[in-house]
């Protein structure tokens, strides 16, 4: 079985499981609604959060990536003067 077709089954058991426990919810619809909302909003509120940082971290780790890839001179193998030289048509 592959990947997407765990991911769609598993998006689909949670979507039942919702829909499950709203139907049998012990609170009358409009105070469950509430709930929901109200955890609606911490979810993303912590999602969001936890994207920020993620993104911040990727970003920072690329830079390192691309300073060290680009702007380190101790992993040069040749000075640039002798680049300079060779390069030069005789």
């Amino acid at each position: 079985m592959n990947s997407g077709k765990v991911v769609l089954m598993v998006v689909a058991g949670m979507a039942a499981g919702t829909m499950a426990g709203i139907l049998f919810a012990p609170a009358k619809g409009k105070k469950t609604r509430k709930r929901l909302l109200t955890k609606g909003k911490d979810y993303s509120g912590a999602l969001k959060e936890t994207s920020i940082k993620l993104l911040k971290s990727v970003a920072v780790n690329f830079e390192k990536v691309i300073d060290d890839v680009f702007f380190d001179d101790s992993k040069t193998v040749q000075p640039e003067e002798e680049v300079l030289q060779d390069s030069q048509i005789i």
